[in-house]
């Protein structure tokens, strides 16, 4: 039952890919076959016009010996003799190595070798699950070795991309095998600590994705079964957290640093799954050819359309990005930083620190007994408390992971609660006054909370939102953090591109309770936020 469910979920996203025309008829002679949500910017444009398909030898599909494994996967090349730039495409979490047909077939017809394999313990491949381990970066060498002996690969133009855990992949293999010359990241994660515990906090609803599709398509094997319990069980931190660094790039910054790949990394503000925090840090680390891009939706949603073979913003920069660093073929050149804003056009920046203008500090101040709100603005002020209890969930949230964040990346419109129905009983609200221009929110916003007579230990949320003139708060961003000890809490809110119109406030909302997180507060108490606590905001 298990081997036939996973064949009919294969057969399913073939289908998909050949009703949408991206699986193309395999050539003839092949040895054997398997069965818009963006506007492209006038730059992708510019580019595709000037990139002549050229033709291909059509898709074989190989098995490839791993570190002890077999390993499934496809190629695909241009059909003329010479050598040319390859690019290796691990799988992303849960799917194989059909996921790239209709990307692979575009890279081959620009003049690209391309290899997609399924990494070790998912679907049809053998071993099992290495979350990026080091077995995973020893098979990640094995199809580099087998793509220099088996196809018209230079060995001096390698390249890897891949979306979330292919993501992960193709950056960490850039710090293990020094022929990975580009790397193109999406939606992929530079610090898997941080998402799993980022603020301390537990990721409930992202983790339990991932283990649910492991159960389904994988073979988790008890290293991934077990971690996966302790982290739910909240057990063995330490350990777990462990476990994680190895699997993240972050740790190995100064050995990629060291062997200089270009590095394209391109992810969502909304992302449920990698917040998007740990790729800022990560990229403002890197100290050779580097590009950030930062756009509306959740994990894999901005590239999702060019999987299913659609022009899409996301794979043409990362085709113009190999076009660069990997053919050597000319490319108009795109800003370092690159950012499209929940509700603006796309911006360029030379660096991320560009993004902001200035940091205005919004002070939390006393709770009016009229509506239970508070002043968001001016100096922090002291000689006041307000109390929210543990346990009792407000109508202020973060949504459902993937669904609530790709949901506003294609309906332009973030998700929203009415201001009045959040209970100031539960939560802690603070509105700022209505500005007569805009507020150009550009960066991480950041907010310092006293809990001075709190518990030594607990957990709150802390939402930033738009609220307009009939009530309605369009949620910006958010964060969770949990603390251990007295005393005050510091929470970096998940970076933001966002316009506050004219006559709009600004308001956070502070409360207990999130189904996206698990929170280490005891049942039946208090938390106490008191004076001299504010909201740090970066602006234009």
């Amino acid at each position: 039952m298990e081997h036939r469910r996973k064949i009919l979920l294969s057969v399913a996203l073939t289908a998909g890919l050949v009703l949408s025309g991206a699986v193309p008829t395999p050539a003839a002679g092949s040895l054997s076959s398997r069965p818009a949500q963006y506007e492209t910017s006038r730059l992708a444009a510019a580019s595709e016009a000037s990139r002549a398909a050229v033709a291909t030898t059509g898709f074989t599909f190989v098995d490839i010996a791993g570190a002890g494994v077999v390993l499934k996967a496809n190629v695909i090349a241009p059909a003329a003799a010479g050598r040319y730039p390859a690019v290796i495409l691990p799988a992303s979490w849960g799917l194989n190595d059909l996921e790239y047909l209709a990307q692979a077939r575009k890279l081959a017809e620009g003049g690209y070798v391309v290899v997609s394999y399924t990494p070790r313990g998912w679907w049809a491949s053998g071993g099992e699950i290495d979350t990026a381990g080091p077995k995973d970066m020893a098979d990640l060498s094995k199809v580099i070795d087998w793509t220099l002996a088996g196809t018209a690969a230079d060995p001096a133009r390698i390249g890897a991309a891949g979306i979330s855990y292919g993501a992960g992949l193709s950056l960490l293999g850039a710090a293990f095998d020094k022929r990975i010359r580009v790397v193109a990241m999406m939606s992929g994660w530079t610090d898997l600590v941080y998402s799993l515990y980022s603020d301390r906090t537990r990721h409930r609803q992202s983790a339990g994705l991932l283990e649910l599709a492991a159960a389904l398509l994988g073979n988790s094997g008890p290293e991934l079964s077990g971690k996966l319990a302790d982290f739910k069980a909240n057990r063995d931190v330490a350990d777990v957290m462990a476990w994680a660094r190895v699997r993240s790039p972050a740790t190995y910054l100064p050995q990629i640093n060291a062997n200089g790949p270009a590095v394209l990394i391109a992810n969502a503000w909304g992302d449920s799954f990698f917040p998007p925090n740990q790729v800022v840090d990560f990229y403002r680390g890197l100290t050779g050819p580097k590009r950030l891009e930062l756009r509306p939706g959740d994990h894999a949603i901005a590239e999702l359309g060019g999987i299913f073979g659609f022009e899409n913003d996301v794979w043409s920069g990362v085709r113009d990005w190999f076009d660069q660093y990997l053919a050597g073929s000319p490319a108009e050149a795109r800003p370092p930083v690159l950012i499209r804003p929940d509700n603006a056009g796309t911006e360029s920046y030379a660096d991320w620190s560009a993004l902001s203008a200035s940091t205005t500090r919004y002070g939390l101040g006393r709770i009016r007994t009229l509506d239970g709100t508070g002043l968001l603005g001016g100096a922090p002020t002291t000689g006041w408390t307000k109390n929210v209890f543990t346990d009792l969930d407000t109508t202020a949230n973060g949504g459902v992971v993937l669904l609530t964040n790709g949901v506003a990346a294609f309906t332009n419109q973030r998700p929203s609660v009415w201001l009045p129905t959040v209970s100031r009983t539960r939560a802690g609200v603070w509105a700022a006054a209505r500005p007569g221009t805009p507020l150009k929110i550009r960066g991480i916003p950041r907010v310092h909370l006293n809990l001075a007579g709190s518990p030594a230990a607990g957990s709150l949320v802390a939402y930033l939102y738009d609220l307009d003139t009939l009530g309605t708060a369009r949620l910006i961003t958010h964060a969770p953090v949990t603390w251990t000890g007295a005393g005050d809490v510091d929470v970096a809110l998940s970076a933001a591109a966002y316009d506050v119109p004219a006559g709009h406030a600004l308001t956070l909302v502070v409360d207990t309770v999130d189904p996206l997180y698990y929170d280490s507060n005891d049942p039946g108490r208090s938390i106490t936020i008191g004076g001299g606590s504010y909201l740090d905001l970066p602006t234009r």
